[in-house]
C-alpha cells in the first residue's frame, strides 16, 4: 500500500458518490444514457466509424450498430459513405441530434445549478477550484479526442 492509497480512497469513494448523483440528474429526454453519450461524441468529434463508436462506448458491436439504427429512425444520426474510402460508413450527428444534445446540456447545466444554489459560497469556490484538476484527471482516464 502506497502512503497516498488513503487519499486515493476517499477520492475514489467521492468520486463514484458524485457519479452516481450526476447520472440522476442527468435528462433523460427519451434516450439512455448510451445513446446520449454517443450523439454527444458525434456532435463533438464529428462523423465516426461503428468500430470507433463502440469501442469509445464500451458496448459490443452488435449493440452499437441497434443503437445508430434507432438513432438513425428518429431522426437524430445519420449513415454516409467516407468520401475517402467508399467502402467505409461513417456515421453522423443530425441538426436534429445536434439540437437534441445542446437541450440536453441547457437542461443538465439548469438542474445543476438549481443543485449549486444549495451550497455555501466556500462549497462553491472550492469546486471552482478543482475544476482544473478534476479537468486533468478526466484526460487521464479518457483522453480527448482530436
Amino acid at each position: 500500500m502506497t502512503d497516498t492509497q488513503p487519499e486515493n480512497d476517499l477520492v475514489a469513494y467521492g468520486l463514484e458518490h458524485l457519479y452516481d448523483s450526476l447520472r440522476r440528474l442527468t435528462p433523460r429526454n427519451g434516450l439512455s444514457l448510451t445513446a446520449a453519450s454517443t450523439l454527444k461524441r458525434l456532435a463533438r468529434c464529428g462523423p465516426q466509424r461503428l468500430t470507433e463508436l463502440y469501442a469509445a462506448e464500451g458496448v459490443t458491436q452488435p449493440a452499437m450498430t441497434q443503437l445508430v439504427t434507432r438513432l438513425e429512425k428518429d431522426g437524430l444520426a445519420r449513415r454516409s459513405n467516407d468520401p475517402a474510402d467508399g467502402r467505409v460508413v461513417l456515421i453522423a450527428v443530425t441538426d436534429a441530434g445536434r439540437a437534441v444534445v445542446e437541450q440536453r446540456r441547457v437542461d443538465y447545466a439548469a438542474a445543476l445549478s438549481a443543485v449549486l444554489e444549495g451550497l455555501s459560497a466556500q462549497d462553491r469556490a472550492a469546486i471552482v477550484a478543482a475544476l482544473p484538476a478534476m479537468e486533468r484527471l478526466g484526460d487521464l482516464i479518457a483522453p480527448p479526442q482530436t
